[in-house]
């Protein structure tokens, strides 16, 4: 069993930056597929980003948002860069033992509580 714990949401202004933690507990992440996904209000759960051996980013997101990870911290970091407005949501990580297609959200097995970004204008 994996627990996911998403933190460094808040409130920034357009063209702001924010950096999303997700920590893991109960296994290593080092081998899971993490994907980040977000939510806005009244809008389907869309995908953001995710990283194994290789990096995937949403097209709404390419060039302002990066994942990285440290393995000895058990954590998966999302940089966003120059925020939007439209980026306002709740961001979830999740963790998948086998995902292939990395913007299915059923394809993870654990998924974190969520944390709030708004971005202001």
């Amino acid at each position: 069993q994996v627990q996911l714990v998403e933190s460094g949401g808040g409130l920034v202004q357009a063209g702001g930056s924010l950096r999303l933690s997700c920590a893991a507990s109960g296994r290593t992440l080092s081998s899971y597929m993490v994907g980040w996904f977000r939510q806005a209000p009244g809008k389907e759960r869309e995908f953001v980003a995710a990283i194994r051996r290789s990096v995937y980013f949403a097209d709404s997101v390419k060039g302002r948002f990066t994942i990285s990870r440290d393995n000895a911290k058990n954590t998966v970091y999302l940089q966003m860069n120059s925020l939007k407005p439209e980026d306002t949501a709740v961001y979830y990580c999740a963790g998948g033992r086998t995902t292939v297609q990395v913007w299915v959200g059923t394809e993870y097995d654990y998924w974190g509580q969520g944390t709030q970004v708004t971005v202001s204008s």
